[in-house]
């Protein structure tokens, strides 16, 4: 974990003072991570993830920083996950009708264009409809597959997707967050105390994460 970076917090001035039981000190003016902490709910996260998936239900990864977006869809295509790791669209999960109604239209588009559909329109219709399909697989690819509400969150920024983990808190679905220095840990179901801003980092944390799910998965096929 000290080698990942998982240890190192944001400045003093940064912090929340919600985070001091998971702070261990400072070090050249940044609070640093309790690790023996990290390391627990890192356990009770990974046993949350495998029971979860040994019973088959569905996550949904959100990690929207550019910087983590391709180990966000790398994981979540491992682990058979749902993923956002672009932009999160206002109301997504709470306004679920609607992000279905756009997901038809998504899956319709999609298979416009692969039967050669979409080529036989007018070039003007054709354009905008490809242009269309480039929009709702940029935002909405991540999820094309998704028929209901994901039984658990697993969240890779507190800060940065504060408003998924606030549509998941008025539903009800429970959430894992990565949590830095600045972060509140009352707000997730199971918060995580570690660096969200290095890629070893939360590479690391989601790793651990994604092997649980397959863990879980594998128990699940054999169950049934």
């Amino acid at each position: 974990m000290m080698e990942a970076g998982v240890h190192f917090g944001h400045e003093p001035r940064n912090w929340n003072p919600r985070m001091a039981p998971f702070i261990s000190g400072k070090r050249k003016g940044i609070h640093i991570t309790n690790l023996t902490k990290t390391a627990r709910f890192l356990s009770e996260a990974c046993d949350l993830a495998f029971d979860a998936a040994s019973t088959g239900k569905q996550f949904l990864i959100v990690g929207t920083k550019k910087k983590a977006a391709d180990s966000v869809t790398r994981a979540a295509i491992r682990a058979r996950c749902h993923y956002v790791n672009k932009k999160w669209l206002r109301g997504m999960l709470t306004n679920w009708y609607t992000t279905e109604t756009r997901l038809r239209e998504f899956r319709d588009l999609r298979t416009e264009q692969k039967t050669g559909k979409l080529n036989s329109l007018p070039k003007r219709d054709a354009t905008m409809l490809k242009r269309q399909l480039s929009h709702l697989e940029r935002y909405l690819g991540g999820i094309k597959y998704m028929t209901r509400l994901p039984d658990i969150v697993i969240i890779l920024d507190q800060q940065e997707e504060y408003t998924a983990l606030q549509e998941c808190i008025t539903l009800g679905i429970p959430t894992i967050s990565l949590i830095d220095t600045n972060s509140d840990p009352d707000l997730a179901d199971i918060s995580i105390p570690a660096n969200d801003d290095a890629i070893a980092s939360i590479g690391l944390i989601l790793n651990k994460l994604v092997f649980a799910i397959c863990e879980g998965r594998s128990s699940y096929i054999q169950k049934n």
